[in-house]
């Protein structure tokens, strides 16, 4: 019963690793969006969408953060000791990054200054940049094998400052601004504006293949750095490392033809995939020397964490479907507000 609810729980917590990258990774790259959009009124309509699309769900993200996090030290606590413990500063500095982040995305709209708008302005993108880096740093530390169990067991620098760690993270920075593009070229149309659709199109479709790029260039690194998880990437892993790179080429392709709708699943699909994939390379290890039973909670507190997990989601999950529905509610009816030559344009553009 034991290894049951903690098999359970893992792949829950995995769930909510997966909803985390795909909904709180968007909002991250459209930081990163909003660090390149410019001067001007065409800077200032870009920023204005990526505020209207962050603005009703970029709280909400971050409860999928603290739910792995309070799964991660109640059911795993061996495992989160070991990896707090040794990866500290990339953990503070992502820490650091998101509170930043937050406070910057608030106070922006509440300053009247122009110097303090560019300073919040600022804040929000390069922390936007910054998180997700250290957030890529940590997923190469552990996917590396350089978390051994055991507090502070490992190098509190070497460990994730490593070819491993930089390339991750500088893919967690590129597939943030992919997804990113790709979520607003379908609210960009939705509202009515078929040249921003176009413009975050182009984007969505370069940093779609710099996301390529990157994650050729960790798989080569890995396959120096940790030829074991390389060889299972393309062994046990296969049909999703397969899935991934799938749906990743027919995400360009819908994205190239402006399928922006179908896009959006196929783009998420290709992201969890690589998540799912990582998690098989690696199971039933979850750090060098504790398996899932060696690092799993006494079957009573794993019992509780199940109930308890349990009425949580029923909720949790309610609530938050509803926000999205609330949100897609407004967004269809900021369309019907559009003008007939917007909603001619709009027409056109598909």
């Amino acid at each position: 019963m034991q290894l049951i609810l903690a098999n359970a729980l893992l792949a829950l917590t995995w769930i909510a690793v997966s909803a985390y990258v795909l909904l709180a990774g968007a909002d991250f790259g459209g930081g990163v969006w909003d660090l390149i959009a410019g001067p001007g009124q065409r800077g200032k309509q870009q920023r204005s969408l990526i505020e209207h699309s962050l603005g009703p769900v970029w709280e909400a993200n971050h409860v999928w953060l603290i739910f792995v996090i309070v799964l991660a030290w109640t059911v795993f606590p061996p495992a989160f000791a070991a990896i707090a413990s040794t990866l500290y500063i990339p953990l503070s500095l992502a820490a650091i990054g998101i509170i930043i982040r937050g406070s910057a995305f608030a106070f922006r709209k509440s300053v009247t200054e122009f110097w303090q708008q560019r300073l919040f302005g600022a804040a929000f993108a390069v922390s936007s940049v910054l998180t997700p880096f250290f957030l890529g740093t940590i997923a190469g530390a552990i996917l590396s094998g350089r978390i051994p169990a055991g507090i502070a067991a490992g190098n509190v620098i070497t460990s994730w400052l490593n070819p491993t760690g930089v390339s991750i993270g500088l893919l967690a920075v590129a597939v943030c601004a992919y997804l990113a593009a790709t979520y607003l070229t379908a609210d960009a149309r939705r509202q009515g504006s078929p040249e921003l659709a176009d413009t975050f199109r182009r984007r969505a479709l370069g940093a779609g293949l710099a996301a390529a790029l990157f994650a050729a260039v960790s798989l080569i690194v890995v396959a120096i750095d940790a030829p074991d998880v390389a060889r299972r990437i393309f062994t046990t892993a296969l049909p999703l490392t397969g899935l991934s790179i799938l749906a990743g080429v027919l995400s360009l392709v819908f994205m190239y033809r402006r399928a922006f709708t179908l896009v959006r699943l196929t783009a998420g699909t290709t992201v969890a995939a690589v998540l799912w994939a990582w998690a098989a390379t690696q199971y039933p290890v979850l750090l060098p020397g504790l398996t899932v039973v060696d690092a799993a909670a006494p079957l009573a507190t794993l019992q509780a964490v199940t109930i308890s997990t349990a009425i949580g989601m029923l909720l949790l999950a309610p609530s938050l479907i509803w926000l999205f529905v609330l949100f897609q509610r407004d967004q269809r009816r900021s369309r019907a507000a559009a003008s007939p030559d917007s909603q001619t344009d709009l027409d056109r553009s598909r």
